[in-house]
Formats: C-alpha cells, structure tokens, sequence
C-alpha cells in the first residue's frame, strides 16, 4: 500500500514482496493450467487410440476434440479469475465489491438467459454422453429426421420430405436413435385363415434363411433371423412374426427386400395373402 512522505526506495522495496508474490502466483497459475491441460490431453488421446477406425470412430474422436477444447478454454477462464482474485487480495484491493458485483450481474444474466443455458448444457451432455451423432436417424421431441448438425444450443434434424427442423436441446427429454449400433427389422406378416400356417412358418424360415445366406446381404446381418410363429388372430389374418437384426442404418433398406422377397415366395408357394374384397350387386 502506498505510503505518504516515503522515499522512492523505501516505496520499491515495500512493494518488492509483493511483486514477487504476484510473480509466484502467475507462474503457479500458469504451471497448474499447462500441467492439467497436458493430463487431459493424454487422457483425450489414449481414449481415441481406443476408438475403432470407421466414419463412427473417427465422428467420435472430432467430438472428444470439441468437447476437450470447450472444457479447456472453460478451465481457462476459471483459472485466469481465480489468479486475479489472488493477486487483488496479495495487492490489499478489496475483492469483496467486486464479487458481489459479479454475483447481481451473474443472477441478471441468469434469469435472463436462463433457457440459453439450459440449452448449452443440455447440448453438452448430449455430445459428451454420444446419445446421437450426426447421421444417425433419431426421434426427439416428436420429430424424427436424420441428424444434420449438433449444436451447444439446438439439434438440426432433417426428415423424409426434406424440410429441417432446429431442437433446442434443453427441450429434448427423450431422444430415441434408431441407427446406432444395430436395429430388430421385425415382420408381421398375414395369411389367410385357410393356409396352413405351419407350411406357411416352414416358408417364411427357408425364405428368411436365404436372404441371411446371400452375399449381398450377409454382410448386414447381426444375428440370424428367427421366425417367432403365430402372433395375431387378426379380423382377416392369421399373423406370423418374424425378425432379423442388422447394422443400424441398414434397417429400412434390409426391411424393403425382404418384404419384395417373401411376397414372390408366398406366390410362387400360392400363399394367399387376405385383402379387403367388395362386392357390388346391382338390380
């Protein structure tokens, strides 16, 4: 603190401690900031080494990149706060005015902001927790699209018409991924009531049996079909059920063959496949 009537030396060597202080404290800021960053950083990269090499593993690596620089520039700031802190209370400037500043100013923006917030972190947790990645087909709050972006703030989905739709992320409470790792195709398919219906599960079981075997699409099968019987007396139908798991982004396409396939066998066995008949009787 400055002192009336003292000579320039004597002031120097008041402040020396100080100065000194402050010194001690930047450097010890800086060396714990550079000594957690590295550590972190060593953590990020042993975490992708582990990662697969595929368009997922390397998605997976650029977010752990994204997060791993929000949360060092965050430890950043909080770092270069806390040393100020410190040098003010080294220096005798009183800290607490300022902090309470920080704290209405910290509360106004809060309440003011307080839905950006809830968005940014809900943004966070979604990329950190790997609930989506950009690609996958997901359903959230009633919309279903593929991913397009994943942002702090919103999700960008785009559907099957093509229109865009932006989520913010603080209003998603249940988000569901229909492409990640893999999907049940599961089938309901109806027959008359006249067919036999264990010729019809022998059908459907050789059927099934050939599209898992052909070399076109036994590279997307995850496990082998199964032909789980009679699942439904419906009002014209008896209903069989049957399911294939596949690679994820693979279910609709894996869904549309074997439905194109099985109605060819059901003709070519004469499987009768029940419809709605109308009869027109006229005077």
């Amino acid at each position: 603190m400055i002192v009336v009537g003292q000579s320039f030396m004597d002031r120097v060597e008041e402040y020396i401690p100080d100065v000194l202080a402050t010194l001690g404290i930047l450097v010890g800021f800086w060396i714990l900031f550079r000594a957690v960053k590295t550590i972190g950083q060593r953590v990020v990269d042993r975490m992708k080494s582990r990662l697969p090499e595929t368009p997922r593993g390397v998605e997976r690596g650029q977010r752990l990149n994204t997060l791993w620089a929000v949360a060092t520039r965050t430890l950043a700031v909080v770092v270069f706060v806390v040393a100020v802190l410190t040098i003010m209370i080294v220096w005798g400037i009183p800290t607490a005015p300022l902090v309470a500043v920080g704290s209405v100013v910290g509360v106004a923006v809060g309440f003011g902001a307080q839905n950006l917030i809830r968005d940014v972190i809900a943004g966070f947790l979604i990329t950190a927790e790997d609930q989506y990645s950009i690609g996958d087909v997901v359903t959230i709050s009633g919309v279903s699209g593929a991913v397009e972006q994943i942002r702090l703030r919103t999700t960008v989905l785009r559907d099957l018409d093509g229109n865009v739709h932006h989520v913010p992320n603080g209003a998603i409470t249940v988000a569901s991924n229909l492409t990640q790792e893999f999907a049940q195709v599961v089938l309901d398919l109806g027959v008359a009531y006249k067919e036999d219906v264990d010729r019809v599960i022998v059908v459907v079981e050789d059927e099934m049996r050939r599209f898992a075997t052909d070399e076109a699409w036994a590279g997307f099968i995850v496990e082998d079909p199964v032909v789980m019987g009679v699942n439904a007396w419906a009002d014209s139908s008896v209903v069989v059920r049957a399911a294939v798991r596949v690679i994820a982004d693979q279910r609709w396409t894996a869904k549309r063959e074997l439905l194109r396939r099985l109605k060819n066998r059901f003709d070519a066995e004469g499987i009768q496949i029940p419809f709605p008949h109308r009869q027109i009787v006229s005077d």
